[in-house]
């Protein structure tokens, strides 16, 4: 195709079109500055100044003036809730909501917000509601997760559990709570009044599934441990002690690191039967191939009993020497001053000066005898399988804050 020279007349005209577009853009976005109040650039300024609370005062106002501003109310709630000012968040977003034409993706997310804000403040009613009404929007997952959590607080077992399985619809992900709710519920049936057996052997047969669903993709084995405990007070509630040592003695295998957990009453059901010397070699070599210190206490008072002063400390020193521990030491002075036993070899320690190793000993394992969250630090007495202190499951390792040193 051939050039025409007239054609070269669009040229400053597609210059002129182009010039009156950038004026008409600057005027209307000096026209927008200008509509913008005081307040707005002064929160910017408090800001970049790093004066948070003077910002969000001045925000505050901006709000005040233009409430069309939607997402500086979001900005707004989320900032009251960061810091702990929920009267001013709930506020905030119930503003939002309270308003008729407030689009139907922006209303979504004020309530979705503001069930946040319930939770936040412990209304732990409030914030249910209002995550149940986002479950069929773009926030169901975190509506979800949120519910999960609410349930666990109140431990309503079985709502958790349903909440659980909504979750998995949406998610592929493992649910390691899983089993523990359904052993919670398994516990709360045994300790009605009558206990409800069916009830806790389903709520049993479900954890075992979530379990082995669970181990197929890697995660720990401190969930078939409280299952087969479990499992064992259901046995001793219906008089199968047979049965309730089965149990027991699958932890050793099945999860050795917890024991020590169970090493006591197992040894009680074989001394019951007649078979304690049985049982103590049982739990004497899980103890070579897995020392820990519940479960050296066990062996040491028990090889005290049945074989005497002699056997009993050898063991001792030897597995001191193996395995140094302020607590153990502490713990065999201990059984040894219980014994009473005033046929000891010569040479060895007296009551007097036991008493008196012991209770020195005692004052710095006294810090030491707990057990410890690794993900929040909170130290216990007892074993939890749920932390008291951040409520995280299967943080608590089943050994002595000393032995994890």
């Amino acid at each position: 195709m051939d050039f025409e020279p007239w054609w070269l007349i669009f040229v400053p005209i597609l210059f002129a079109l182009g010039w009156i577009a950038a004026r008409v853009d600057i005027r209307q976005m000096l026209s927008e500055t200008r509509a913008l109040p005081d307040s707005y650039f002064k929160g910017l300024n408090f800001l970049l100044n790093e004066e948070p609370d003077r910002a969000i005062d001045a925000f505050v106002e901006v709000a005040k003036l233009d409430p069309e501003t939607t997402e500086l109310h979001f900005a707004l709630g989320s900032l009251f809730r960061r810091r702990g000012e929920m009267e001013r968040a709930i506020r905030v977003h119930q503003s939002l909501l309270s308003r008729a034409d407030l689009p139907l993706a922006d209303r979504e997310h004020a309530q979705h917000e503001i069930a946040q804000d319930f939770l936040k403040a412990g209304m732990l009613d409030r914030a249910e509601q209002a995550f149940e009404i986002v479950q069929e929007t773009r926030f169901a997952i975190p509506a979800v997760r949120a519910l999960i959590r609410i349930y666990e607080s109140e431990h309503d077992w079985p709502k958790a559990i349903d909440a659980v399985k909504r979750l998995r619809a949406l998610v592929d992900e493992p649910v390691p709570q899983l089993v523990h709710y359904e052993c919670e519920r398994a516990q709360a049936a045994m300790a009605a009044k009558p206990p409800d057996m069916d009830l806790a052997n389903t709520a049993l047969d479900a954890a075992d599934n979530a379990a082995r669903a669970l181990n197929r993709k890697g995660v720990g084995q401190a969930s078939e441990a409280r299952i087969a405990m479990l499992r064992a007070n259901l046995a001793k509630l219906n008089q199968h002690p047979e049965r309730e040592r089965a149990y027991l003695e699958s932890v050793l295998s099945t999860a050795p690191e917890y024991a020590g957990l169970v090493a006591a009453k197992l040894l009680e059901l074989y001394r019951a039967a007649g078979r304690q010397a049985e049982g103590l070699a049982l739990l004497r070599d899980h103890y070579s191939r897995y020392p820990e210190l519940d479960l050296f206490n066990v062996v040491f008072r028990e090889l005290r009993n049945q074989s005497g002063y002699t056997p009993a400390w050898a063991f001792a020193r030897e597995a001191l020497r193996a395995h140094p521990s302020l607590l153990g030491l502490d713990r065999l002075l201990e059984a040894e001053l219980a014994s009473g036993d005033a046929a000891a070899p010569p040479g060895a320690p007296q009551g007097a000066d036991l008493s008196l190793l012991r209770s020195l000993i005692h004052k710095h394992t006294q810090r030491l005898d707990r057990y410890a969250c690794r993900v929040c630090g909170f130290q216990a007495r007892h074993f939890y399988w749920q932390c008291p202190g951040c409520n995280s499951w299967e943080t608590y390792e089943p050994r002595r804050l000393e032995e994890l040193k």
